[in-house]
C-alpha cells in the first residue's frame, strides 16, 4: 500500500518506517520539522512537513500524497518532565489526539482513504475495579486521575473507530537507547509508592511497530491492546529493572509522601492501575511479540556487565545530566502515552 505515516520521526514512527518498507509498502512520512523530514529518506520514506493542528496543511498533504492508508502517530512528549501537573504537561499531545485527529479524519474522508490506524494507549486507563488485567471490552475508568489526558485518548478512540479505523492501545514503550525510565531508576528517583500494586503493561518499540504493520491488513472499526504477555505490578517490575541496570533497590515511600512529591496522578498509576490483555491482538492480527515479557526485553535492551553493575551499586556509575536535577519520569513517554 501507499502509506502516510503522520508523526514519522517519533519513537514509534522511526521504528515503523523500516518495517513498513520491509513489508513492501511505499511510505511517506511527516514531521513538524523540515530537518527531521529530510532525515526520513534514510529510513526509506519520502518526507513531508506537516503541522497536524493546521487543518489546511493536513488536507493539502493528504491531497498531494493520496495514500491508501494513514497511520497517525504524533505526540509532543520529548520535553515533558513535570508530571505533577500531568494534564498541563500533556496539553499539546491532548490537542494532537483531539483537534489533530479530527483534521486527519476529515481529510481521510474527503479523499476516500480506506484505512486509518491511530496511536492510542492502554496503561492506566481501565476502570480500577475487578481483576488486574483488562481487555478492550472492559470499561474505562469513569473518573481517571489525569482527566484531560485520558479524556483526549477516549476521544481519539471514539473518533477513529467511528470513522471505521483501528485504534492501537500501545503499552508503555521501552527500547530507546536514552530511555528516561532507566535514568530515573539508576538515579533512584523512581520509588515504589505505597504497596506498588498498580499493574503496568509494557511493549518494546519494535514489537509495537510489528503489530502496527500487521494491522494494515485488517479492517476496522476496532481497538487492540498492543502490549506484551506479562502485565506486572510496579512492586514486581521496578525492582527487577533496577537489578538489570545495576542500580540500587528502589526507595519505598508511603502514599501520603507520594502525593506530596509526585501528585495524585502518579500515585494512582503506581498503586491502582490495571494491566491490559493482548489476547485479541494476538488472535486477530496473528501477532506474536518478539519479547513476550518485559523481563526478556529489559535484559536485551538495558542489561549490563557484572563490572558495570558492581560499579553502579557502589555509586561509581554516573548518569549524565542527572545529578540533583529533576529526572523525567517515564509514565508518559511515548508513549505510549
Amino acid at each position: 500500500m501507499r502509506v502516510l505515516v503522520i508523526g514519522a520521526t517519533g519513537a514509534i514512527g522511526s521504528r515503523l518506517l523500516p518495517q513498513l518498507r520491509a513489508a513492501g509498502h511505499e511510505v511517506i512520512g511527516t514531521s513538524r520539522s523540515a530537518d527531521k523530514a529530510k532525515r526520513l529518506h534514510a529510513l526509506g520514506a519520502d518526507g513531508v512537513v506537516v503541522n497536524v493542528l493546521d487543518a489546511g496543511a493536513v488536507n493539502k498533504a493528504v491531497a498531494a500524497t493520496r495514500p491508501e492508508a494513514i497511520i497517525y502517530e504524533p505526540t509532543a512528549l520529548a520535553d515533558v518532565t513535570d508530571l505533577r501537573h500531568f494534564d498541563r504537561s500533556f496539553a499539546v499531545t491532548s490537542r494532537l489526539r483531539t483537534q489533530g485527529a479530527d483534521h486527519v479524519i476529515a481529510a481521510a474522508r474527503q479523499y476516500e482513504v480506506p484505512r486509518l490506524i491511530a496511536q492510542s494507549y492502554a496503561c492506566h486507563r481501565y476502570a480500577r475495579v475487578g481483576g488486574p488485567i483488562q481487555s478492550e471490552d472492559d470499561p474505562l475508568d469513569p473518573a481517571p486521575a489525569a482527566r484531560e489526558a485520558m479524556g483526549a485518548l477516549a476521544y481519539l478512540d471514539n473518533a477513529v473507530t467511528a470513522a471505521g479505523g483501528i485504534a492501537l492501545r500501545y503499552g508503555s514503550f521501552y527500547g530507546q537507547a536514552d530511555d528516561p525510565l532507566v535514568a530515573a531508576v539508576q538515579a533512584r528517583k523512581f520509588p515504589i509508592i505505597g504497596d506498588g500494586a498498580g499493574v503496568w503493561s509494557f511493549i518494546h518499540l519494535d514489537d509495537a511497530a510489528a503489530a502496527t504493520v500487521l494491522a494494515l491488513n485488517h479492517s476496522g472499526p476496532t481497538i487492540y491492546n498492543i502490549v506484551d504477555d506479562e502485565p506486572a505490578a510496579v512492586s514486581v517490575w521496578l525492582p527487577e529493572l533496577a537489578k538489570i541496570v545495576g542500580a540500587k533497590s528502589p526507595l519505598r515511600i508511603p502514599r501520603t509522601m507520594g502525593r506530596l512529591l509526585a501528585g495524585n496522578v502518579l500515585v494512582s498509576f503506581a498503586t491502582e492501575s490495571r494491566g491490559a490483555s493482548n489476547a485479541k491482538a494476538k488472535r486477530e492480527l496473528g501477532w506474536t511479540p518478539r519479547y513476550p515479557s518485559w523481563r526478556q526485553g529489559f535484559v536485551a535492551c538495558y542489561g549490563r556487565s557484572s563490572a558495570q553493575q558492581a560499579a553502579a551499586v557502589n555509586g561509581h556509575l554516573k548518569v549524565p545530566g542527572f545529578g540533583q536535577e529533576k529526572v523525567p519520569t517515564p509514565i508518559g513517554q511515548e508513549v505510549g502515552m
